[in-house]
């Protein structure tokens, strides 16, 4: 077994001893085991080096404004490549009284960013101002988190959604790993972009914002996570919701979305 990434699905093109390679640095010189054997004993000593591409990854989140708040819907499956490894990954979650984030993309990016913000709710805890983070304050920072991480060339590999709503006003926007942003009624990351998104919207166009209710909206929200369940595979038909009204915030426990795969007999020209 090759523990080496820098190898994976490239032929050796030097010794088969890995000691004796520099496979497993790519790019590097040859192997000296005088100078670099350190390297093998305590990784910690290595040259720093950034994430080059995402490992762990969530996909899409969806989110709509409504009548009365906003809502978003995430699968639970964080992927490892092409491999559902796990199923139970939670990345929709509550900041403040008034703010939900949901997440796409690398898993522990996700972790990395829950801390940053858990950090900020301590010291804003301690100024004990009466003051309390709404949702456009959590979409300030983390654009300039994002866009401070990209200018390092070293960025966190997500896609951010912030929902929430303050003061009576609902609140909907996005943050990418480039620290790009805008606000919009509808909002869909990763493969939703391309599929949940029109659908969001042709409902937003039949139907309108302020007529939406609580019950349609969570019925758009579950037929497109459903959709995605069969078009993207990468998802799972494990979701949660989150809802955020003038009541307070309500993310539900995990549930499974009823699917139909009797149609797929009638399908032909893929092995059938």
């Amino acid at each position: 077994m090759d523990y080496f990434p820098g190898n994976w699905g490239n032929p050796r093109s030097r010794d088969n001893d890995i000691f004796n390679s520099s496979d497993y640095l790519p790019g590097s010189r040859a192997f000296d085991s005088a100078k670099d054997q350190h390297f093998l004993s305590n990784p910690a000593l290595a040259p720093t080096t950034h994430t080059q591409s995402p490992i762990v990854t969530g996909t899409s989140v969806i989110a709509i404004r409504y009548k009365d708040g906003v809502m978003l819907a995430a699968d639970n499956l964080a992927s490892y490549g092409s491999l559902a490894r796990f199923r139970d990954v939670e990345r929709l979650f509550k900041v403040g009284d008034h703010t939900v984030i949901g997440a796409s993309g690398d898993i522990s990016d996700l972790q990395y960013l829950k801390h940053l913000i858990e950090s900020l709710e301590i010291r804003e805890k301690y100024a004990d101002d009466g003051h309390t983070l709404g949702p456009k304050n959590i979409y300030e920072y983390l654009s300039r988190v994002m866009y401070n991480r990209r200018n390092k060339f070293n960025p966190l590999w997500n896609s951010l959604v912030v929902a929430g709503q303050k003061n009576g006003e609902n609140f909907l926007g996005f943050v990418d790993l480039q620290g790009t942003t805008y606000q919009s009624p509808s909002i869909a990351t990763g493969y939703g972009a391309y599929i949940a998104q029109p659908m969001l919207r042709k409902a937003l166009d039949t139907i309108g914002e302020k007529n939406m209710t609580r019950e349609q909206a969570e019925k758009l929200l579950n037929d497109c996570m459903r959709v995605l369940y069969y078009r993207d595979a990468r998802s799972l038909n494990k979701i949660q919701r989150a809802t955020i009204t003038a009541e307070g915030i309500e993310i539900t426990a995990p549930y499974e979305l009823e699917t139909e795969w009797a149609f797929a007999e009638s399908i032909r020209g893929y092995g059938a």
